[in-house]
């Protein structure tokens, strides 16, 4: 598992445990005086967890590290995207044309704030603060292609189950959905609601997304817990186009989808 840490977790943790056995403090110690479990000052020196800014001061303190321990935490930024995602993240800011499927959650780049935030608060293992923040701010920066010239061009199909799954509350998902309403209003997009009762079963088959660069590259995305896959083989895109064109077929059009989604923010 170490080997699969972040260098700067790993050599950051290694620190903490010099300095922690020159100074004669036990991890318990450490972990009473910061606020943590034996357990996570054990993970944090094996480069298993990120060291948060507090632990790294009063690990400093206790050490009498002069501030040599404290220093690490340029080094220890939280990452603003989940490792696996990169290369993805890397072609969808650079698409001229996004065709988003998704089952069971509104796309990261139609989420207000709000309910981002209720879906990070939730990860399991839980994120920290900072990473929260990290990544609050890298989601609602994505957001700003959807209005960036010159304007790619956005395609999106959300599942009926997404839009009445009650993701930080009521109040939340109500605003979600009128930021839905408020982004289908732009020219370049477009947002299709796939009724529950549509009969497709392709629809329960879990998230893709289709991009095209302007060197008319195509990639398919996939994503599913813990776990995605980013192709560029001509096979798989041409079957993963054709599974995306059934199931745009199946749902609603841009105009009934508003409707429909104006209906179900009315029920909150």
């Amino acid at each position: 598992m170490n080997s699969q840490a972040p260098m700067a977790w790993r050599y950051c943790g290694n620190q903490i445990k010099l300095w922690r056995t020159r100074a004669g403090v036990t991890r318990q110690q450490l972990g009473e005086e910061a606020g943590y479990c034996e357990e996570t000052i054990k993970s944090v020196e094996q480069g298993r967890r990120r060291a948060s800014l507090h632990l790294l001061q009063v690990a400093d303190q206790m050490c009498g590290a002069d501030g040599m321990v404290a220093a690490a935490q340029a080094y220890l930024q939280p990452e603003r995207y989940p490792a696996r995602t990169h290369e993805f993240m890397g072609l969808e800011a650079s698409a001229t044309s996004v065709l988003w499927y998704e089952p069971m959650l509104i796309p990261g780049l139609l989420q207000t704030p709000q309910y981002a935030r209720a879906l990070m608060i939730e990860n399991c293992p839980p994120f920290d603060d900072d990473t929260i923040e990290e990544r609050l701010s890298a989601r609602m920066e994505r957001q700003e292609k959807l209005t960036r010239k010159p304007y790619a061009q956005f395609g999106f199909v959300i599942h009926e189950a997404a839009l009445r799954s009650l993701v930080g509350g009521r109040d939340v998902m109500k605003a979600q959905l009128g930021r839905l309403l408020e982004i289908a209003g732009l020219r370049n997009v477009a947002v299709q609601v796939l009724r529950a009762d549509s009969g497709t079963v392709l629809g329960l088959g879990g998230s893709l997304v289709l991009l095209e660069t302007d060197e008319h590259e195509h990639y398919a995305y996939v994503e599913a817990p813990a776990t995605s896959a980013l192709y560029s083989d001509p096979a798989t895109i041409s079957l993963l186009t054709r599974r995306h064109g059934i199931i745009r077929m199946q749902a609603l059009n841009a105009e009934d989808s508003a409707g429909f989604i104006a209906e179900v923010e009315a029920e909150l």
